[in-house]
């Protein structure tokens, strides 16, 4: 199963994103968290930013939206050139509409869920997505610590997923660092994102190589 890692720029230095950028340029991709101080207590980047970033990134970017109405803002991420686009299943009413949408601009479209959300609902309608997002903190904050107990929600999802035989891939996102990359990856997630335990280590390139070695050591051979 291939792994990725996609450092989360919600812990790079926001006045030197290129360079900062280019410090985790042996990621997979990179991931932004969008946030509007209304789905979640916090206010991060906007479409704007996303276009510059478009445009400096070395890898392509994982668009992490934790806003209300994505219907209404989602789709321009994707015009935005954004690889991936994930939206929350919380914020929306009709997420396979918005996902068939996302796909149609040429993103791969995500559906992203809290800790407390459950995952049910979700695996009978999973072939309408690219990937799903399991939170494994309360989305607005970085540097959280890992919630160990959505683990069964990623285990019902590779099942779901390993099913389906389609390429979707299943992301964790909150507290990954090299003592929980290891959990997420042997209940089924291959696609992590890490913030602060990328971008505050004195080398970050080697961080990413650690961080995709030890998620390797313990993915499911599926």
């Amino acid at each position: 199963m291939t792994v990725r890692i996609n450092p989360s720029i919600l812990s790079a230095d926001f006045a030197n994103f290129e360079s900062e950028l280019q410090r985790v340029r042996s990621a997979d991709l990179i991931h932004v968290d969008v946030m509007d101080n209304h789905f979640v207590p916090n206010l991060t980047f906007g479409l704007p930013m996303v276009q510059r970033l478009q445009q400096v990134t070395p890898k392509p970017l994982d668009v992490h939206l934790m806003i209300d109405d994505p219907e209404r803002w989602a789709p321009g991420y994707a015009e935005a050139g954004a690889y991936s686009v994930t939206f929350h299943a919380e914020a929306t009413g009709d997420s396979v509409g918005l996902a068939r949408t996302l796909r149609g601009l040429g993103a791969r479209a995500g559906i992203a869920l809290k800790p407390g959300t459950a995952v049910d609902d979700y695996l009978e309608i999973i072939t309408e997505f690219d990937q799903v997002l399991v939170m494994t903190v309360e989305p607005g904050f970085g540097g959280q610590s890992f919630i160990e107990s959505t683990m069964p929600k990623l285990v019902a999802l590779r099942e779901a997923v390993s099913a389906s035989g389609l390429d979707i891939w299943l992301q964790v996102d909150g507290g990954i660092s090299e003592k929980t990359i290891g959990i997420a990856a042997e209940a089924g997630a291959d696609t992590f994102v890490a913030g602060s335990s990328v971008f505050h280590a004195e080398n970050p390139a080697a961080q990413i190589s650690t961080l995709r070695d030890l998620a390797s050591a313990h993915s499911h051979a599926h």
